[in-house]
């Protein structure tokens, strides 16, 4: 019976032990928990965030490059700092902020690091390095910071921030961490996959005052940083530059497009901001500045600002109808003054002279044979099909449709459909009668400042454009991979464009004098856009243009809000601009004397003596 007894607690005890032994070896062995734990207390991971792509303009002259800047990490459970009142002092925050800061940290995690104090200088840093040594716990992480040449281009190019819960959300390739950071506007947005760059990693072992001892089983698992790719821009920097003095004090937007390849050379928006603002510390505060702003500089009037389009609709009434045969180049209408008010007289009209004195009730007679072609049972079901068709002819202009342009934000703008007028008047209650309003780029359409420049590239191009875009190619490793962008032909033929053309021409001469410039042709046409803003008094000055007109390099579109007549503020500031992207100086003296010294006085790098 005893021995019996013993065999069963000797056995016990062996089961036992081979518990614990199995235990040890799965612990020791097997299960990597206590190692990896161990290995933390002796080992700092620090992320090695990539430098950011550069942009360069086409002329390979930088807009956007990094500047060095530092977080502070914590470890909150090695944390030693003795002397708060000292610590405080050095990276000036007050004890509530340091007690605040630490708090978040903890509850991060109390043995991962995370950022105690975001985006410090390089100039701060420079003075606090070298007392890094006396805090235990904390260490920095290499970041970078945008940084713009010139405090130009904030629309189009964008910033970056840091990452929103939503952006994690919706990163599907699990990239981004809390913490990074993102393009959030412009071609920061847009090519964002592209500049952003891969992330690296490096370990270094710190003993148990948090000093560092060199890199852990050197450096055989960490993983260095790639850069981000270059982007290489359309924009031409000093053509952007002057465009944007033009501007200054003003509303409205300037969109410049080389016809022959859809490349935007210069893109406006004012009022604006300064990139370098939005930018390091001072972004949450510039932010909320900007954001209040009742001028809204963040707003992209160049595609998001909608505008009736005025007269120069009218260029594409005319193709239009002279597309669709309704029409020829040689063809005279007998033109009365009884339908629209009109500052052309009455008389003959061809196309060309139509263009040129930018007759109203010609535009009236022209589009009144596209919409009504007695193809209907009656005048209502007539115009119906009538509009169906010319709906169609408009939007191949790009028209009531977004362009495609390389950053976000671009509104379509309106082209009225059947659907419109059958919502406003009821089906079978509408006819011409009621809408030629639209014969003269007034009444339900809407356009934004880059289909008008976009359009300026058609007629340049004899019928046809190239997407619109902001971004040449994209460099890597030195070697730059242009990007293409699809052609679009607008109608049947070319052939009718020479008297739009003339048309243009002779305009300039009639109604815009102001954007003459000797030895260069201009083509362009003058516009009014109708502003209905409450308390306005003034409508918008508006002017498109390319040239020369014999071998365009340049098509440009001006608006200027609250600036009225198209033949002054708008074409004056055009021409400018044509004349300086084709000469590479102005020559003109006609400007006022004010403007005329502060022109000269930027062309020659002096203009802060003008206040002076």
């Amino acid at each position: 019976m005893l021995d019996g007894r013993r065999y069963i607690i000797q056995a016990a005890f062996v089961i036992v032990g081979l518990v614990f032994l199995i235990k040890l070896f799965a612990l020791q062995v097997v299960d990597k928990t206590y190692q990896i734990k161990a290995e933390r207390n002796i080992i700092q991971t620090i992320t090695e965030y990539p430098f950011r792509g550069l942009m360069r303009d086409r002329n390979k002259e930088l807009i956007v490059y990094n500047e060095p800047m530092y977080d502070l990490m914590v470890v909150p459970r090695d944390v030693y700092v003795g002397d708060t009142t000292a610590f405080c002092d050095l990276f000036e925050i007050t004890e509530e902020e340091y007690l605040e800061n630490m708090q978040n940290a903890r509850k991060y995690s109390s043995v991962k690091p995370s950022t105690f104090l975001k985006k410090i200088s390089h100039e701060k840093y420079a003075k606090i390095q070298d007392h890094l040594h006396k805090f235990n716990g904390f260490f920095v992480n290499p970041r970078t910071v945008r940084r713009y040449t010139n405090p130009i281009l904030a629309n189009q190019v964008g910033y970056i921030g840091e990452v929103s819960p939503d952006d994690l959300e919706r990163d599907t390739e699990d990239y981004y961490k809390s913490g990074d950071y993102i393009g959030i506007t412009g071609l920061e947005k847009s090519y964002e996959k592209e500049l952003r760059g891969e992330r690296g990693v490096s370990r270094k072992l710190v003993n148990v005052n948090g000093i560092e001892k060199g890199k852990y089983r050197d450096g055989a698992l960490d993983t260095a940083s790639t850069p981000g790719r270059n982007l290489l821009t359309t924009i031409d920097l000093e053509l952007q530059k002057y465009a944007e003095f033009l501007m200054e004090g003003k509303r409205g937007s300037v969109v410049a497009i080389e016809p022959s390849t859809g490349e935007i050379l210069a893109m406006v928006s004012v009022p604006s901001y300064d990139p370098n603002k939005l930018s390091g510390k001072s972004f949450g505060d510039y932010f909320e500045e900007i954001k209040a702003d009742t001028t809204a500089p963040l707003f992209n009037r160049a595609i998001q600002a909608q505008y009736p389009p005025g007269s120069i609709f009218k260029t594409v009434q005319a193709l239009i109808a002279l597309d669709d045969g309704v029409i020829t180049p040689e063809e005279k209408l007998k033109v009365n003054l009884g339908v629209m008010g009109d500052h052309a007289p009455a008389g003959l009209y061809d196309v060309a002279r139509g263009i040129e004195f930018s007759s109203n009730n010609y535009f009236h007679d022209v589009m009144k044979k596209l919409i009504q072609r007695g193809e209907g049972s009656n005048i209502f079901i007539d115009s119906r099909m009538g509009l169906e068709k010319w709906t169609e002819a408009v939007e191949k202009f790009g028209f009531g449709n977004s362009l495609g342009i390389d950053i976000d934000g671009e509104e379509s703008g309106l082209v009225p459909s059947v659907e419109t007028y059958d919502k406003m008047h009821g089906r079978g209650r509408w006819a011409y009668s009621g809408i030629y309003s639209l014969s003269i780029g007034q009444g339900e359409l809407l356009v934004t400042p880059l289909q008008v420049a976009n359009l300026a590239a058609i007629i340049a191009n004899r019928g046809h454009y190239i997407t619109p875009h902001l971004v040449k190619g994209i460099e890597e490793n030195g070697v730059i991979t242009e990007l293409e962008f699809e052609k679009h032909y607008t109608g049947k033929g070319d052939e009718y464009y020479p008297a739009i053309i003339e048309g243009m021409t002779r305009a300039v001469k009639k109604t815009a004098p102001r954007a003459a410039i000797k030895d260069i042709t201009i083509a362009g046409k003058t516009g009014t856009a109708e502003n209905g803003a409450k308390g306005e008094v003034y409508d918008h000055s508006v002017f498109m243009a390319f040239a020369p007109a014999e071998a365009p390099k340049i098509a440009i579109a001006v608006y200027t809000e609250n600036a009225g007549w198209g033949g002054g503020a708008s074409a004056s500031t055009a021409s400018l601009l044509i004349e300086k992207f084709i000469r590479g100086d102005i020559k003109k003296t006609w400007w006022d004397r004010e403007r005329y010294v502060r022109e000269k006085l930027y062309l020659e790098g002096l203009e802060e003596t003008i206040d002076n």
